[in-house]
C-alpha cells in the first residue's frame, strides 16, 4: 500500500517539471493538462505531456488535484488567472462543472481528454470510447470464469463519464445486451442475467484505504464471489491483495483496467486474468499537440466529430511482457522484472 502511494504521489510531491505552475518561458504558448485526481496511470500521462513540450517547445504544465471536484476547481480557477494559452482536462464530475468548463472554454483553448464532457463548449475529445472499453472488459471476465458465477465491480467514483461508461459496458456484455452507451443500470441492487450476477458497485472517491477495504469486505460478504473487476488503475492491484490475503487466487478472478505495475505483474503471474489498457502517454502527448496547434490558430487537428480515437487494447498473459516493456522505454525505465515463478506465487 506505502509503495503505491509513493508511486502516484511523486508527480507532485518532488517538484517534477510538470507540476510547475508558473510559466518558465514567457515567450512561449503554456499550456495545461489538468487530470482527476492522483494516481500511476496519470504519471505515465504526464510522461507524455512533458515529451511533448520539449518536441514542440512549448511550457506544458500537469495538474494533479489530490482532493476531488473541489481541488480541480481551484485548479482549473487558477490556470485561467494564469492567462494560460490551452487547458486539456479529465472532468470529475461534467454535469455537475459544466459551468465552469464553459467558463473555461470562453476564456481559452479547452478540450476533454480521458473523460469527456460532450455538453460543454469544449472543442474536442482525446480518449477512447469508454463504452466499448468497458465491453471488452466484459468480454475478460467471461473468459475468465466461462461457467458464470456472481460479479463485483469496484471504481474509485461514479460522476465521471467514463466510469459510468466501462460500467455499463461490462455490465452489458454479461448480460448479452446489444451496445447501447445510453443505456444506465443504477448500482446499488443486483444485476442477474442468465449465467452472471453482478452484485453491486463499490466506489471509493479515489481513497487507496478504502478501496482496499472495500474489496475486503466483498471476499467476506460474498463466499461466492467468482469475479472481481476494478474499473481505475488502483483497484485491481489492491482487489488482489485482498485476494491473496484471504487465499483465495484459486477461487476469485480479476479483470483490470490501466497498466499499474501491479497489475501487470499479477497478469503475469497468473493472479490477475487480464487488462484493458489505454493509452495515457498519448493522451498526454496529443492534449498538448492539440493544445499547441490551438494556441497557433490552426484548427486542423481536429476531426470532424470532435473525438481522437487512441483505441483501448486487451492485454493478457500472452502478451504483457511485450507491452510492458513498451511502456517502461516510453517512462525511460528499466525493463520489467521476470514474472515470479510458480512456487512464489500465493495460492497458484
Amino acid at each position: 500500500m506505502k509503495h503505491l502511494l509513493l508511486i502516484t504521489g511523486l508527480a507532485c510531491l518532488i517538484g517534477m517539471p510538470g507540476c510547475n505552475g508558473d510559466k518558465a518561458d514567457s515567450d512561449k504558448p503554456t499550456v495545461a493538462f489538468v487530470t482527476n485526481g492522483i494516481a500511476s496511470f496519470w504519471v505515465v500521462a504526464e510522461a507524455g505531456v512533458n515529451a511533448a513540450g520539449e518536441d514542440l517547445d512549448v511550457n506544458a504544465i500537469v495538474k494533479m488535484p489530490a482532493e476531488g471536484v473541489v481541488d480541480q476547481k481551484r485548479i482549473l480557477e487558477d490556470l485561467l488567472t494564469q492567462g494560460v494559452d490551452g487547458i486539456a482536462v479529465s472532468p470529475i464530475d461534467p454535469e455537475g462543472q459544466q459551468d465552469l468548463l464553459n467558463q473555461v472554454g470562453d476564456a481559452t483553448k479547452y478540450i476533454t481528454h480521458d473523460s469527456d464532457a460532450p455538453d460543454s463548449n469544449r472543442l474536442c475529445y482525446i480518449g477512447m470510447d469508454n463504452y466499448d472499453a468497458g465491453r471488452m472488459a466484459g468480454e475478460l471476465v467471461k473468459e475468465a470464469i466461462p461457467d458464470g458465477g456472481e460479479v463485483m465491480i469496484f471504481v474509485g467514483r461514479l460522476e465521471q463519464l467514463n466510469a459510468k461508461l466501462r460500467r455499463q459496458g461490462v455490465i452489458d456484455v454479461l448480460m448479452d445486451r446489444d451496445s447501447d452507451s445510453s443505456r444506465y443500470d443504477e448500482p446499488g441492487k443486483p444485476i442477474e442475467g442468465e449465467k452472471y450476477t453482478i452484485l453491486d458497485t463499490r466506489t471509493d472517491g479515489f481513497d487507496f484505504a478504502k478501496a482496499k477495504a472495500q474489496a475486503q469486505d466483498a471476499i467476506n460478504k460474498y463466499p461466492n464471489l467468482k469475479c472481481m473487476v476494478g474499473l481505475f488503475a488502483y483497484n485491481p492491484p489492491l482487489m488482489l491483495e485482498a485476494v491473496k490475503e484471504a487465499k483465495k487466487t484459486e477461487t476469485i478472478e480479476i479483470v483490470a483496467f490501466d497498466e499499474e505495475d501491479g497489475t501487470l505483474l499479477g497478469i503475469q503471474e497468473g493472479t490477475i486474468h487480464g487488462t484493458v489498457v489505454q493509452n495515457p502517454y498519448q493522451y498526454g502527448y496529443k492534449s498538448v499537440q492539440l493544445l499547441t496547434a490551438l494556441a497557433k490558430g490552426d484548427t486542423s487537428m481536429i476531426p470532424e466529430d470532435k473525438f481522437i480515437n487512441i483505441p483501448a487494447r486487451q492485454i493478457r498473459q500472452d502478451n504483457v511482457l511485450d507491452f510492458w516493456t513498451e511502456l517502461n522505454k516510453l517512462l525511460k525505465k528499466d525493463p520489467p522484472a521476470s514474472a515470479k515463478t510458480s512456487t512464489e506465487v500465493e495460492g497458484k
